[in-house]
């Protein structure tokens, strides 16, 4: 996926991670995390159901990935088991977004989602 940032935008980094969508659709594809956005481009869609819902804040785009504004996040969990670190992102319209980095430790994926630009200067 090529990015094109936003004036002043900087990328944070990128992780292969699983994201369910509100309506329980998975997943597998790359997260990139800037210091405005979260954009997840999906490769495979690894739910049973192969439906990608646009919700009113959450907005898949037309070449194919998942654009989330930092702004619209009002809350994050972050739970860790055994075999599931996730963080669910709650939207401004009360939309819930899930990315499981699966056995791995999901700490710098919390981090990145915290970091806004004036975090890096």
């Amino acid at each position: 996926m090529k990015i094109e940032l936003l004036p002043a935008e900087c990328t944070i980094d990128t992780w292969t991670i699983i994201y369910t969508t509100p309506e329980g659709g998975k997943y597998n594809g790359k997260l990139t995390i800037t210091t405005q956005r979260l954009l997840y481009d999906a490769r495979l869609d690894v739910s049973a159901k192969a439906f990608l819902p646009e919700t009113m804040l959450a907005k898949w785009k037309r070449d194919g990935y998942l654009e989330i504004n930092k702004s619209d996040i009002k809350d994050m969990l972050v739970e860790k088991t055994l075999l599931a670190k996730k963080a669910t992102l709650t939207l401004a319209d009360g939309s819930k977004h899930t990315f499981n980095y699966g056995v791995l430790n999901i700490n710098k994926v919390v981090e990145a989602i915290k970091v806004e630009l004036h975090d890096l200067v």
